[in-house]
């Protein structure tokens, strides 16, 4: 049975990107057309979801395994989802009921998971290149759904897909990224994204919330050279096309970087008038969860201009798109 069986319109070069594509751990080192034949990609597995029956063989008789050793649930789920759409069998392991729990390390639970024959492990992690680490060491293909402050690939490609979506293109759209610069992998792999595909891009935030090799900007010769950088909120959104709120980590805050949230709110939460210095269609974007009224507004984030919900449902297509793509890359159906 082809790979392709029941995905309409899948490109097939779709191989090509499979090649150097056993793992997925960021953007950093995709190309702009890697990036674009995954979008192209999951318009595919758009059209799948869209179906009254929702089920395609093209993972049937592959196992995948969610390794998830912090709380989620837009991620887990949608890779849950898309896992078992492509029929693939899913089986999730959290933290709290895995050997974790009397002390076994990560290396060694992922390494008892791949001797069940796990074909893809999709990790999220607390610490930072854990993921990098597995890729390493284990044979299973690696998917990284998030570790510590570094990375975020799928989030960041349902963002970009979001964004293609609404305004049919990528490149010279302009995207302003508001809040917890220093924590946010979101923010990380999302620059890789925008400006691997042409979009410019403005980070804004407190100055404590800034990661301190992103104070002074990037030299001329920095993949992220595009990118520009303010505290003012007002300048940072003007005639943007997309405004993308991050979720501010009120957990990492006891470190003493924000005075207060009614300041930070007051200072860069988005709401109407926030809005109304953007383009008069601008797009509003939250990777969740939000924290209504700190960093968005109630109104905002439910209102004409939110993409919001759109991002979660764009969440299970592009994950489809990435599993096909690694499961590719093992050789193809089994």
């Amino acid at each position: 049975m082809s790979p392709h069986a029941g995905i309409p319109s899948l490109k097939s070069t779709t191989s090509e990107m499979s090649i150097s594509r056993k793992h997925i751990l960021d953007l950093d080192d995709f190309t702009a057309e890697e990036i674009q034949l995954v979008l192209d990609n999951t318009v595919a597995m758009q059209e799948v979801i869209s179906r009254s029956v929702r089920k395609v063989p093209a993972l049937r008789g592959r196992t995948i395994v969610t390794l998830f050793h912090e709380p989620s649930t837009r991620t887990r789920v949608s890779f849950e989802q898309a896992g078992k759409i492509l029929s693939a069998d899913v089986i999730n392991v959290s933290s709290s009921a895995s050997s974790s729990k009397k002390g076994e390390s990560l290396y060694n639970t992922a390494l008892t998971i791949q001797s069940m024959q796990a074909d893809i492990i999709v990790v999220r992690h607390p610490h930072s290149g854990s993921p990098n680490f597995l890729a390493r060491h284990l044979d299973s293909s690696i998917i990284n759904a998030g570790d510590g402050y570094h990375a975020h690939p799928s989030q960041a490609l349902l963002d970009l897909y979001t964004i293609q979506s609404h305004f049919g293109d990528i490149k010279g759209r302009k995207v302003a990224i508001v809040g917890d610069i220093m924590y946010s992998r979101v923010a990380r792999s999302n620059l890789w994204g925008l400006t691997k595909m042409g979009a410019p891009v403005v980070l804004c935030s407190p100055p404590t919330l800034i990661p301190p090799d992103f104070v002074n900007g990037f030299p001329k010769t920095h993949p992220f050279a595009s990118v520009s950088i303010t505290h003012n909120l007002s300048e940072a959104v003007k005639n943007a096309d997309v405004i993308m709120a991050l979720r501010l980590q009120a957990e990492r805050q006891s470190r003493g970087r924000l005075p207060s949230l009614r300041e930070y709110s007051r200072l860069y939460g988005i709401n109407s008038e926030t809005v109304k210095l953007a383009k008069e269609d601008v797009l509003i974007m939250h990777p969740g969860p939000i924290n209504e009224g700190i960093e968005i507004d109630t109104e905002i984030a439910h209102g004409p201009h939110s993409a919001i919900q759109d991002q979660v449902t764009n969440g299970v297509a592009v994950r489809m798109a990435l599993l096909y793509a690694v499961a590719s890359a093992n050789g193809g159906d089994k």
